[in-house]
């Protein structure tokens, strides 16, 4: 049971980091895109690299979502099996 849980705990760490990386990347890629366009306009108001940063985050989501909630209730159906064969 010790093992399992070890197993599933790490599972959850690399889920985790798995399921956050499209909104972090669309995010990332907008702000470099937004920041070389400040940089080529010479433009330097902070408040503009917000709005496409959070519009990519988003949209990533959206794009990403039905396999990030595949992928979550495909974790969450193993730990409910592991805590169903765990009861005595």
């Amino acid at each position: 049971m010790d093992a399992a849980l070890l197993a599933l705990g790490r599972e959850a760490l690399l889920l985790s980091l798995l399921l956050s990386a499209p909104p972090l990347l669309a995010a990332l890629l907008a702000g470099l895109v937004v920041g070389v366009l400040q940089a080529a306009t010479q433009i330097q108001e902070p408040a503009l690299g917000v709005l496409p940063r959070t519009a990519a985050a988003l949209g990533a989501l959206l794009l990403a979502s039905p396999w990030i909630s595949a992928r979550l209730l495909r974790f969450a159906s193993t730990a409910l099996e592991l805590s169903q064969r765990g009861l005595p």
